[in-house]
């Protein structure tokens, strides 16, 4: 049978999406562009692999370039970090549109808004789209219940604004180094649910890696 997206070449590959089989060009070139592709397609797995592998990222393709977070900052705030990175796991399973540019989109956002906060003249950040706004109150709750925990616990000092802020702006970077940059990649997602899936608590939070 012909490939269901050319009609021109044969289908080789069982796609999951289409469930038929397409082509391996069609594969190559529609994956996470027109096709919204399951996380655990295997052609989908090793072509993010060997993306990310060949990939050369410069600090210049980041957001906020200018800005390298410090590994003694990360280290400090891996709880503050999981707790995030799990809000946004739990949002995106009840909202399978949501896409890495949504995510990046939100933590570059609230990462100026807080920004805006440390100038005293306080400037909300917010996103045009309804769904990035959805999952941008759900952050912002998220802080709000993080730092009313950690000044239950004595730790005011580290959740403040411009800590806020960076490790925002981490995640933004991560978000941006890891997405493939197609139209409809969840390879950031689909990274953050992997490491950072189930609720961690402060505790457990230590024993993750951050990767770099």
């Amino acid at each position: 049978m012909s490939c269901p997206i050319c009609k021109i070449r044969k289908g080789k590959r069982f796609c999951p999406a289409k469930v038929e089989s397409i082509c391996s060009l069609c594969c190559g070139t529609e994956r996470e562009v027109t096709i919204d592709c399951p996380t655990n397609c295997p052609f989908l797995v090793e072509s993010r692999d060997y993306d990310f592998r060949r990939r050369t990222l410069k600090r210049d393709d980041l957001p906020f370039a200018d800005t390298v977070v410090p590994n003694s900052l990360l280290t400090e705030n891996e709880s503050l970090i999981a707790e995030l990175s799990y809000t946004i796991c739990r949002f995106a399973k009840g909202k399978p549109h949501l896409i890495d540019f949504d995510v990046i989109n939100c933590t570059e956002a609230l990462a100026k808004t807080h920004h805006t906060l440390q100038s005293g003249l306080y400037y909300e950040q917010r996103p045009t789209s309804a769904l990035q706004r959805e999952l941008y109150d759900v952050l912002v709750e998220s802080l709000r219940i993080f730092q009313e925990r950690g000044a239950q616990q004595g730790s005011v000092v580290r959740n403040n604004t411009s800590n806020f802020e960076k490790i925002l702006i981490f995640l933004t970077q991560l978000g941006a180094a890891r997405s493939n940059g197609r139209t409809k990649s969840r390879a950031f997602l689909d990274f953050l649910r992997l490491n950072f899936g189930k609720e961690v608590t402060a505790n457990q939070a230590s024993s993750i890696v951050i990767p770099g």
